[in-house]
């Protein structure tokens, strides 16, 4: 019966030195940040969402997806792979509220729209690096290369505009690593997730006006960081109206330039 009885008091305690260890491991493992595709955890409408790192992590790394949550301050994005004849209108309607935006482009859109580009400069939108080819960075994993992605683009910036591009860096498709946000920051630059999206970017399936705003007016919140596609026929044709709408909620339109002062 005693010997039993040890036999019995043994597999416990080796059951909870598992225990205390998965919880360990867990924990440690809550530390880390999660890499991937950027993704983003709405818990309730007009609030913002928890994204795949902390705001701390991010800033350690000069990252960040949202703004000051106690400000009802939206700062306006845009990725810019090609160009398909939607960005004029845009501009159109940032113009008009006298919003300001980032353009985050590739390497190709210089080259091939550089009146569009000249325009966003000239009228105060900040023009962002989204690398050369629009490749997943997180597959790249010497410096060299990496380098070469974002300072193509900002050379055909330069040699277009006559001054250095803004180091503004957003991961093409959101796809990031820890070692790929340190590199950026090697280079100076910072990175620029975002707390609000919704599906735009597929050409053969825009949304409708209404499941556009579905997405974007409830869920907007203070500081947020829109991700926009310039490519969207939707986004072109609602822009004007979005911001009507997000203005009569108390909203206005800052620069990416405050989020890192």
């Amino acid at each position: 019966m005693e010997k039993t009885y040890r036999i019995r008091m043994a597999g416990v305690g080796i059951f909870l030195l598992l225990v205390l260890a998965v919880g360990t491991w867990i924990a440690r493992e809550d530390e880390v940040m999660q890499t991937g595709s950027w993704g983003l955890s709405f818990r309730k409408d007009g609030t913002c969402p928890a994204g795949n790192a902390t705001r701390e992590e991010l800033a350690a790394l000069d990252a960040v997806y949202a703004g000051d949550e106690a400000e009802n301050v939206i700062y306006l994005t845009f990725d810019a792979g090609y160009e398909n004849g939607n960005t004029e209108a845009i501009l159109n309607a940032l113009a008009k509220h006298k919003a300001p935006a980032a353009f985050f482009v590739v390497g190709t859109y210089i080259e091939q729209n550089p009146g569009l580009v000249k325009r966003m400069v000239e009228e105060g939108h900040i023009v962002g690096n989204h690398t050369w080819h629009h490749w997943d960075m997180d597959k790249i994993g010497d410096r060299a290369t990496f380098s070469k992605e974002l300072e193509d683009v900002a050379a055909a910036y330069e040699s277009l505009i006559g001054a250095p591009m803004p180091r503004y860096y957003r991961p093409p498709r959101g796809i990031y690593s820890e070692k790929n946000l340190q590199m950026a920051k090697d280079l100076g630059y910072r990175t620029v997730f975002w707390s609000l999206a919704y599906v735009d970017w597929k050409q053969d399936e825009q949304p409708t006006r209404e499941q556009a705003m579905a997405k974007l007016l409830p869920r907007v919140h203070p500081g947020a960081v829109v991700l926009l596609h310039s490519t969207s026929s939707t986004n072109a044709e609602i822009l004007d109206e979005l911001l009507t709408r997000w203005e009569e909620m108390g909203y206005t339109f800052g620069s990416l330039d405050a989020l890192f002062s």
